[in-house]
């Protein structure tokens, strides 16, 4: 009992209460704002709006991240400003996942931004409940980050070799699951995702899923999977549990808005997904590499500065390999295609 109450004092009060208490207020008004006022109607969202709202939510996370800079130290800043940058990128590989389970269950449009804001909620808990646990973990066995070292070189190597390689949803076993011991309808019912209809044999009123919350049950497990690469990936940078669940938090608040624009052009973004793997080996050997040149850890800005460079590196191969497909000729011709 007192091991654990220690370690909820690492956890939550290794900063003041206030501003725990002040972070949350600010999550809460921006979902608030989003749902109950930009968007309190089901409609479909354009990449102008989707690219407003996006620069409207990363200008509040770098201006977080210069209060943090200033309240808390450089140090601190800089590693909020790496997480952000780690987790910003790792969502925009989210986009691809979430695309293409949009496209598999034929989501209107006009109804994904509802599902994405659940999305999100369920998000802020898993994240909480991830980043406390190994915060406390790493506060009583210092060796974990080693074992995320490891983890984190690993999954680098899977996806460059896998990168290529498109996931089948259809043989997802979780859908055959649900779809076998729970009713499920084959269309959507609006924004809607339960709905009560005659049972074909008992003819009474039961409940059905509809596909709507197949998406969002999905959408939710991928992020448990990519919480899984980028919360070691953010405790290699630094094991301050409130930088990591802000920054975290706070681009992954911005995903929203994102989708819409990213999942028009998701195919220029292809070889992202390369920058990536070398950023996640990167983390990981880094932790080796400090205790080789016989030092603390490998100096924040040196990070930042090495991540930045090798993810723009990405962005811009990718934005150069796919310019045909972006070029009026490519869009022509798809049109008539269609």
């Amino acid at each position: 009992m007192e091991l654990l109450s220690t370690s909820l004092d690492v956890i939550w009060l290794g900063k003041p209460r206030w501003m725990w208490l002040a972070f949350v207020g600010i999550v809460v008004v921006l979902l608030a704002l989003d749902l109950g006022v930009l968007h309190r109607k089901n409609r479909k969202i354009g990449i102008r709006e989707s690219l407003v709202l996006s620069a409207g939510y990363i200008g509040l996370a770098l201006l977080y991240g210069v209060w943090v800079w200033f309240s808390l130290g450089a140090e601190s800043g800089l590693a909020y400003f790496t997480g952000f940058a780690i987790e910003k990128a790792l969502a925009i590989d989210n986009v691809f996942v979430i695309a293409m389970i949009f496209s598999f269950f034929a989501v209107p449009q006009r109804y994904q931004h509802r599902v994405l804001f659940w999305g999100i909620l369920g998000v802020i808990v898993l994240r909480a409940l991830m980043i406390g646990l190994g915060a406390a973990i790493v506060a009583e066995f210092a060796w974990v980050l080693y074992v995320f070292a490891v983890f984190l070189i690993g999954t680098g190597v899977k996806m460059l070799v896998y990168a290529d390689k498109e996931t089948d949803i259809s043989t997802n076993p979780l859908i055959k699951l649900i779809k076998r011991w729970f009713n499920v309808t084959d269309e959507h019912h609006g924004e809607r995702f339960f709905v009560r209809r005659p049972d074909p044999k008992s003819r009474k009123m039961v409940s059905y899923m509809t596909p709507l919350f197949l998406a969002l049950i999905l959408i939710e497990i991928a992020d448990v999977i990519f919480a899984v690469d980028s919360v070691p990936a953010i405790f290699a940078i630094t094991t301050d549990p409130f930088i990591v669940y802000t920054s975290n938090i706070f681009a992954i608040l911005g995903l929203r808005a994102l989708y819409f624009a990213l999942a028009a052009m998701v195919h220029r973004f292809h070889y992202l997904k390369y920058a990536l793997a070398v950023v996640l080996m990167v983390i990981g050997a880094k932790i080796f590499v400090a205790d080789l040149l016989g030092i603390d850890k490998i100096p924040p800005l040196l990070s930042l500065l090495v991540i930045v460079t090798i993810l723009s590196a990405g962005v811009f191969y990718s934005m150069f390999k796919t310019r045909a497909s972006a070029s009026p000729a490519a869009s022509k011709s798809e049109g008539v295609s269609q």
